[in-house]
Order: structure tokens, then C-alpha cells, then sequence
């Protein structure tokens, strides 16, 4: 299967290329990670893994996982810049909250060409990051350094410099926000619970407790 760079992908591979590169994390990608994310059934991720690897996107050897080839890592990054770009020019531009953004881009990014998203990013003066923190693949497929220090890793009495947010979960997005947690702020732990994990922080001024789970997606760099 070759692909001309502005070809689309069906929507479906295109999704299922994305939720490859985000599980995988430099190792296979399992079949039930990526149907969780996907939000499909494991027989569904099995057929359309066979499909994938047909076409030459993934190599794929049942129980061991799954990786992207070349073509099909290029083509998931380019995606991602898309969507990325779309989130950014939506709030942005558009009035939308960035827990609005996620579904929309995820509609558009497949129907729009590569010139138009070059288009986009001079637009936006080219962004290295989307507004909850994310890296935007460079035109070239290359990712800008964005430090992923879990909050639940920083010590009582360091600080960690937010800079994303793992989640695109809109309920998620918008009871952050309401915290005022969001990347550019300065997250102090003051104290962990011993039972729950539950974390005590200090953001902007204010005391506030959010759970072990909520702190595992907030990422930035241990600062002093």
C-alpha cells in the first residue's frame, strides 16, 4: 500500500495508527491497550490488525504486540499534527475550551490535506506545543522535548513545572481546569497520604487535593 502525501487514510486506520504510536512508548503496543483506548473490542483490534499489516503499516505478531513500520509512524505523526494544529487554531481562534477541542479535531483532521494544515501552522507562527502541553510532530515527523515527569515522582516539598496533561477525557480537562491546573504553572506537593495516595498541592496560591490517578497525568520538570 503506498500512500501519496495527500492521500487520506480511512478514518478507522488512521485511528488505530494514532492509538498505536500513543500506547506503544518505544515497545509493542498490546492488542488490549489499544482497544481500550479505542474503545472497541479485542476481537475488532484483532481483525483490523491483520488488515494493518497487509498494507505494510505495523508489524504485528499475535501475543507479542504490535509496532509501526516506517510508513506507518510517519503517517500516525502526521495525523497527530493535524490534530494537534486543529486543537490549537480552535482555541485559539475559535472560542473553544480545551475540553471541547478533542472530538472536533478528531472528525477534521481526516479531511483536510497537508497543505492545508502547512497552511494552518504558519497561521499559528508554528507551535511546538498544543494548548494542553502536547508535542506537535514537526513537518519532518521529528517531536519537540517536553519534560514528562509524573507529579505523582516529585518528592514532599519539590515543585514540578507543569507542562501537559495526559488525557484528552473532557470531564477530565475540565475539572483540571476548574483546579487551575493547566501546563505553564508551578504544582508545589506539600503531602501524600499514605492510604489512597491522595495529593495535597499548592497551585496558584491555593491549597488543593486531587488523587493519585488525577497525578499521574499531570507531567512536567521537577523544578526547585
Amino acid at each position: 500500500m503506498s500512500i501519496s502525501q495527500d492521500a487520506h487514510l480511512s478514518t478507522s486506520v488512521g485511528d488505530y495508527l494514532k492509538a498505536i504510536w500513543t500506547v506503544s512508548n518505544s515497545k509493542p503496543a498490546s492488542t488490549n491497550a489499544i482497544a481500550e483506548v479505542l474503545g472497541v473490542s479485542s476481537p475488532s483490534v484483532s481483525a483490523m490488525l491483520a488488515r494493518l499489516q497487509d498494507s505494510g503499516l505495523i508489524e504485528y505478531e499475535r501475543y507479542r504486540g504490535v509496532r509501526l513500520t516506517e510508513q506507518g509512524e510517519r503517517e500516525a505523526l502526521r495525523l497527530m499534527r493535524r490534530h494537534r494544529l486543529l486543537e490549537t487554531f480552535m482555541i485559539e481562534h475559535l472560542g473553544y475550551s480545551w475540553d471541547e477541542v478533542h472530538d472536533e479535531a478528531e472528525v477534521i483532521e481526516h479531511v483536510i490535506s497537508d497543505r492545508f494544515t502547512e497552511r494552518l501552522a504558519a497561521l499559528l507562527d508554528h507551535p511546538t506545543h498544543d494548548p494542553h502541553g502536547d508535542p506537535i510532530p514537526s513537518l519532518d515527523g521529528n517531536l519537540p522535548n517536553t519534560p514528562n515527569t509524573p507529579l505523582t515522582a516529585v518528592d514532599i516539598g519539590a515543585a514540578l513545572l507543569l507542562s501537559r496533561l495526559r488525557t484528552q477525557d473532557a470531564d477530565v480537562l475540565a475539572y483540571l481546569a476548574k483546579l487551575g491546573i493547566h501546563p505553564g504553572q508551578r504544582v508545589l506537593v506539600l503531602e501524600r497520604e499514605p492510604l489512597g495516595g491522595l495529593l495535597h498541592i499548592e497551585i496558584g496560591g491555593r491549597r488543593v487535593v486531587i488523587s493519585k490517578e488525577l497525578a499521574t497525568l499531570v507531567r512536567g520538570e521537577v523544578i526547585e
